[in-house]
């Protein structure tokens, strides 16, 4: 009796082992669906997927590791804390794309700025050290080259002809992730963005394909494959409006760092400000312009031997409207040096038209301005620009500017050598005015020049 009771109380496990093992061995003799038929997979290669496949392999991932110097304080050496280093080394992540398979690479030139070594690591794996060949911050564009071999080079499309809603593709390595693709579409043309430092950045496509940091010089293509865009995230953080760089600047641009080492902005000779419709007062802060009006003309420019005068008011250049000053400052950075423009404008009430020639601007232009209307003339230091003479009764004269100042900043743009300063105010020329950053020990301060 013991037995069979011991027996019976058992029963139940028996039934349960038994009951799991049959479950088991039903789940295991259900058969794994089976691959889809290659048929099948080929109906999926859309135009996106034969895009990515033929950019993919020219977009690179950039390292460039910068060396920051740390000043020691006095307070540290005098209380024996001076164990920390001088300086210590961080490493900026961007993107870039091959041009060409003989290794030339572009990329942005905030992903660059301040290197003292550069990194390409190709979509194969292979990382190689780049040569920096030229950078414009300006443009916001680096151009490096690669020694190496069996490089894809990216086919280059144009944005002449974009479409707005046309789709677009954007490949890079937001916050390192190698080779992310993000779609979106055209959403503008032709957009000015103001960047994180301040500086305006005109001709942006923009789209709303994410563009994220370490997106940062890659490639923005259409359904074909082809380059129409370099990606810069220079509006801070994550968000769905990415902005592009257009090819047809970039390429521009390109050509002219590879040359010359430098780019050098487009020369009209023209300064103006935006005007509204039938009025000759400037245009409210978001209104829309009706043109630029002409304030003055550099003696012997394009502008002068064409023959605008102050009062006209250019309203289309080689059929591209003119609203203001950021359609004009567009239309001329698009155009490039030594190219002939059809120049629309007004003159007392009636149409007229001019053609002139670009030009690059003049070597020594921005501190021809310093000198000629401000009455300002600078000097390079170890501490940076300083004033070294001052016209009597010249409008720097009349703001307080004396010897011994210290010019650190142009229209919120820092500079730190002559060279830099001249750069900044050139850059500036078409504008109304020009803010100078002045430093008088201890003192800091903002000095704003009108420029007829």
């Amino acid at each position: 009796m013991r037995a069979r009771k011991k027996m019976s109380s058992r029963l139940p496990l028996l039934l349960i082992f038994a009951l799991w093992s049959e479950a088991a061995s039903s789940q295991r003799s259900v058969p794994l669906p089976a691959p889809p038929p290659s048929g099948a997979r080929a109906k999926r290669r859309t135009p996106i997927v034969e895009a990515v496949e033929r950019i993919g392999p020219a977009v690179v991932n950039i390292s460039a590791e910068k060396l920051v110097q740390q000043r020691r304080s006095s307070l540290d050496s005098f209380f024996g804390f001076d164990a920390r280093p001088r300086g210590y080394k961080t490493e900026s992540l961007g993107s870039g794309v091959i041009l060409d398979a003989s290794g030339i690479v572009v990329t942005n030139d905030h992903v660059i700025s301040g290197a003292s070594r550069i990194w390409v690591t190709t979509a194969d794996g292979r990382e190689l050290e780049a040569k920096l060949e030229g950078a414009d911050a300006d443009n916001d564009l680096a151009v490096l080259t690669v020694d190496a071999k069996n490089l894809k080079a990216v086919k280059i499309g144009t944005t002449a002809d974009l479409m707005i809603g046309e789709t677009v593709i954007a490949i890079g390595n937001p916050f390192g992730l190698s080779n992310t693709v993000t779609t979106g579409i055209v959403s503008a043309v032709h957009r000015t963005v103001k960047g994180e430092s301040g500086r305006n950045y005109s001709d942006f496509l923009q789209t709303d394909a994410a563009i994220n940091p370490g997106n940062s010089g890659g490639a923005l293509v259409n359904v074909l494959g082809e380059l129409i865009g370099i990606n810069t995230a220079i509006v801070g953080g994550a968000n769905t409006i990415g902005f592009a760089i257009p090819i047809d600047r970039a390429r521009r641009v390109v050509d002219e760092l590879l040359h010359y080492g430098e780019v050098k902005s487009v020369w009209l000779g023209l300064r103006g400000t935006s005007v509204s419709l039938g009025a000759d007062r400037p245009l409210r802060p978001g209104a829309r312009g009706q043109g630029l009006r002409v304030r003055s003309v550099y003696p012997n420019s394009p502008a002068a031997r064409a023959g605008l005068e102050p009062g006209d008011v250019v309203v289309a250049i080689d059929g591209r409207p003119v609203e203001g000053r950021d359609d004009f400052d567009t239309a001329l950075a698009s155009a490039g040096t030594g190219r002939a423009l059809a120049v629309a404008f007004r003159r007392e009430g009636q149409e007229r038209m001019a053609r002139l020639t670009t030009e690059r601007t003049p070597d020594d232009l921005g501190l021809e301005i310093l000198r000629r209307e401000l009455g300002v003339v600078v000097r390079d230091t170890r501490n940076g620009p300083m004033v070294s003479a001052v016209t009597r009764n010249s409008p720097a004269d009349g703001k307080g500017i004396d010897r011994g100042d210290l010019l650190l900043a142009v229209n919120n743009r820092k500079v730190k050598t002559v060279e830099e300063l001249a750069k900044a105010v050139e850059g500036g020329f078409s504008r109304s005015s020009l803010v100078l950053s002045v430093f008088r020990e201890p003192y800091l301060y903002s000095v704003t020049f009108g420029l007829e």
